[in-house]
């Protein structure tokens, strides 16, 4: 039986996000472990193979960030027209918590003093057979500043908000409920 070039770069994706996962578990801690299947079209899994090939992940870096209140930010993805954590994809070598800060100030425009790695989400790819996965790693932030201040160059989000009650549609909302309420 031959074996498709698809199938070869989602197995080397699957090593890569082993890598990555590796790396993560031996310079945090504790975190959480997660997992979510998602099912995509064969192109957007050749998008996210290369994203996962390169980083590790497919969706970059993300962070809970959170007042001493109990309120968590939020910033409005257009694209997904959800409620979501501010983060996104890994540029060039930065490493996830270069790219959570990042995207951090570009989504939300808070400061915040990092706590670590609150979570990581094992991300199941499946396109009619095809199979990979990745990692979403997720860090937990005390918000210092608490005006938000969105200056996405994606254009993607739209507004950033602090909740006290997280909306119905907010992406992995019980990940974040169950975040919260080990916290």
């Amino acid at each position: 039986m031959a074996v498709d070039e698809l199938t070869l770069r989602a197995d080397e994706a699957s090593r890569c996000a082993e890598d990555a996962y590796r790396r993560l578990e031996a310079r945090y801690d504790e975190f959480v472990e997660r997992d979510r299947t998602q099912r995509v079209s064969r192109r957007r899994f050749r998008t996210l193979v290369e994203r996962i090939r390169r980083t590790g992940a497919p969706f970059g870096a993300h962070t809970i960030v959170y007042r001493e209140s109990g309120e968590l930010l939020l910033v409005r993805h257009e694209g997904v027209d959800l409620w979501v954590l501010p983060g996104g994809g890994v540029d060039g070598g930065e490493s996830f918590a270069e790219t959570a800060r990042r995207e951090l100030a570009e989504e939300a425009g808070v400061e915040a003093r990092y706590d670590g790695l609150a979570m990581v989400t094992r991300i199941e790819l499946d396109a009619s057979g095809y199979r990979t996965w990745g990692v979403l790693p997720i860090f937990a932030a005390r918000a210092e500043t608490f005006e938000p201040d969105v200056t996405d160059p994606d254009g993607e989000i739209s507004v950033a908000r602090w909740f006290s009650k997280l909306p119905e549609d907010t992406r992995d909302r019980d990940d974040l409920l169950a975040w919260r309420a080990r916290n």
